[in-house]
């Protein structure tokens, strides 16, 4: 179709029985509630100097409450500029009666195809030193609360800096959280690709000095709410933030990037002309892990696109040969042999990765043709640098530049060449965020599809840019590898990912590597195929060489053939982060199951399947560990509806199935 979205906002005043309410009696108190009446944000202008680590003085703080109890107490907010301080002194100037918020979006990928965002949102006006303005917005969902910054004053000459943001968040004290420490500072880091910590208690202190990565999930001491911490909607005119290593009695506060970041390029502290609208801070929340898993928050707050066609954007399977042959990249005649593969298992792509441009026993132009004829889109590999990164690998110095990048893409389009794989950023400097914007700004331009390795955390951007397909950004099966550790820590990991990085955008894990590498791995197989679908990417490539493929039982085989990686839906059937993880997919009327087992003796789950599941039967089909860790067990029964089935798992096991119902 012509336009693949659909965008209905009904910005309205909400009714007198509602409005006054909710911007309360005093002038220094104001609230708004979900649609549902279950979420509450509470803001004040208060001295609160006795409370955990905060400074005296009146100040703006927020509190929100689930169901009427707080989950995240008093938490600060300002903004230092360069010139002038809003954080204190402020003056209250006027409360925008609440709106009422409804969009209905489509996503040609992602965990659910058709959204729909409902929320409350209102504004409160302030005066701080200098005369100067600041206003908020406040916005209550079903399924989380956001707030921003917007200084409002039209001076278009003016440039602001923002010295230091003062964004907090007071967690609960007895919780506990999983967070990943932010990375140091390397010649192919920071990327987000450390190791969660799993359920530590809240206020403990990052590992790495760096700070705290987004996003960051914890839970209260009973596990009646959970919540998710990150941040939307982040465009040119910022950076990228984190949390700060040290927590003072559960406050986790807004951190910069660090200086030495994208190899010294670029200044930590954003700037902006005026007019100046912020990104959104993000906090997810729900009675249930469910909840966190199944919300699409990040992407609702994002700018709607303005794209008019949208049928080039194609998510896809893709063969790739890196994994398993490193310098393969540079063989036409290997690179030929996957195109074969791909065409065979039915893939819509292969990816050739870098230094293709040394390529020999042939040419890119072979491999295009043969490509060509077999019906498999092909995808190339770029390194973004560029001064911001001193990475040798091939192309580089490509997409840097505005009028170099309009040039390769253009010839990228003629050559028939449909997405490239953009690698090593290492900054969330706002330098760094403007480049990919305007890579994506171009690409749509010339129809080129997006995965960006190396990089930073979604933030939604697949909203804005529905041809960004993927993001790395998670310690993924490339470290079977590199990293030692790995194959102990991933079972874990692989639990804990669909609760907190898959949950804000695409993940390109690179899943399902069957093959012993420098590191191998101590997963199941039945594992390892689970991974395909337990995470989400609208670009899914598949690790393994092709020997490693042909040689699976029928069912497994069938199952990385028909597997689709653009879904309807998405469903937590049950798990906890850092234990097991079972989700459901669906695509049309067929459900996909996906679980793992984290640990290290074997478990068993229960499926009990929700009122989201509305069929009264069907036929259930699952790929289980079989007797041993590399074999597998097909089972197949008919499921009506109150059934439980239960599916045992392997240490470090897993599973797949398919549930095609009937009404």
């Amino acid at each position: 179709m012509a336009n693949a979205f659909v965008r209905f906002v009904f910005w309205g005043l909400a009714v007198a029985a509602l409005a006054f309410p909710a911007i309360g009696a005093s002038p220094t108190q104001w609230q708004v509630t979900s649609p549902n009446g279950r979420i509450t944000v509470y803001v004040q202008m208060a001295d609160l100097g006795n409370q955990r680590d905060f400074p005296s003085g009146r100040r703006l703080y927020y509190r929100v409450e689930l169901d009427k109890r707080v989950v995240v107490d008093n938490s600060p907010l300002g903004l230092a500029m360069a010139d002038v301080d809003l954080s204190r002194n402020l003056t209250f100037v006027t409360a925008i009666p609440p709106k009422t918020i409804e969009e209905r979006y489509l996503m040609p990928h992602g965990k659910r195809r058709e959204r729909l965002h409902q929320a409350r949102q209102i504004t409160l006006v302030f005066r701080g030193e200098k005369g100067r303005m600041l206003e908020m917005d406040f916005r209550a969902s079903d399924d989380g609360v956001a707030f921003r910054y917007r200084l409002p004053e039209r001076l278009p000459l003016a440039t602001a800096t923002v010295a230091a943001e003062l964004t907090g968040f007071a967690l609960p004290r007895d919780g506990r959280l999983w967070a990943h420490p932010a990375d140091h500072v390397t010649v192919y880091a920071p990327a987000y690709e450390t190791y969660y910590e799993n359920e530590i208690p809240v206020g403990s202190p990052s590992p790495i000095t760096n700070g705290w990565s987004y996003p960051l999930l914890f839970r209260t001491a009973d596990s009646k709410a959970w919540g998710l911490i990150t941040e939307a909607a982040l465009g040119t005119n910022y950076c990228g933030t984190r949390l700060q290593s040290q927590a003072p009695l559960g406050v986790y506060r807004v951190r910069w990037p660090e200086p030495s970041e994208g190899h010294g390029t670029g200044s930590v502290f954003p700037s902006s002309s005026l007019p100046w609208e912020m990104p959104w801070r993000v906090i997810v929340l729900g009675d249930s892990p469910a909840a966190i898993v199944e919300s699409t928050l990040v992407e609702d707050l994002s700018p709607a696109t303005t794209l008019s066609n949208t049928d080039w954007i194609k998510p896809g399977r893709v063969a790739w040969s890196w994994w398993s042959d490193p310098p393969s990249p540079q063989d036409a005649a290997k690179q030929k042999a996957f195109v074969d593969f791909a065409a065979e298992m039915g893939w819509e792509y292969v990816l050739v990765d870098a230094n293709w441009t040394l390529m020999d026993n042939g040419s890119l132009g072979d491999v295009l043709r043969h490509a060509k004829n077999k019906n498999v889109g092909i995808l190339l590999w770029y390194n973004s640098g560029g001064p911001h990164n001193i990475v040798t690998e091939k192309p580089r110095d490509n997409l840097t530049y505005r009028e170099v990048r309009r040039y390769e893409l253009d010839w990228l389009r003629k050559s028939g060449v449909k997405g490239i794989k953009v690698d090593f950023f290492q900054s969330d400097k706002q330098n760094i965020i403007h480049l990919y914007h305007q890579i994506l700004q171009d690409a749509a331009e010339y129809q080129i599809l997006v995965n960006f390795h190396g990089c930073t955390l979604p933030r939604g951007w697949s909203r804005t840019w529905p041809h960004l397909l993927s993001m790395e950004a998670v310690r993924g099966a490339e470290n079977y590898i590199f990293t030692g550790d790995f194959p102990k820590r991933a079972p874990g990991q692989n639990t804990i990912l669909p609760f907190t990085r898959n949950v804000v955008g695409p993940m390109d894990y690179t899943p399902v590597a069957f093959t012993a590498h420098n590191h191998p791995h101590l997963t199941t197989y039945a594992h390892e195929l689970a991974l395909s679908a337990l995470f989400e990417s609208g670009w899914v490539h598949f690790a393994d060489k092709p020997e490693a493929y042909r040689a699976l039982p029928a069912e497994p085989k069938q199952w990385l053939r028909d597997l689709p990686v653009a879904w309807d839906d998405t469903r937590l059937v049950a798990g906890y982060p850092g234990q097991f993880a079972v989700l459901a997919r669906r695509k049309g009327s067929v459900w996909y199951l996906a679980g793992v087992n984290g640990k290290d003796q074997p478990a068993e789950v229960r499926l009990t399947f929700g009122p989201w599941l509305n069929a009264a039967q069907g036929e259930l089909t699952l790929i289980k560990d079989g007797p041993d860790s590399r074999s597998f067990n097909t089972q197949r029964l008919s499921w009506q509806r109150g059934q439980t089935p239960t599916v045992q798992m392997l240490p470090y096991g897993g599973f797949v199935g398919w549930l095609k119902t009937n009404p």
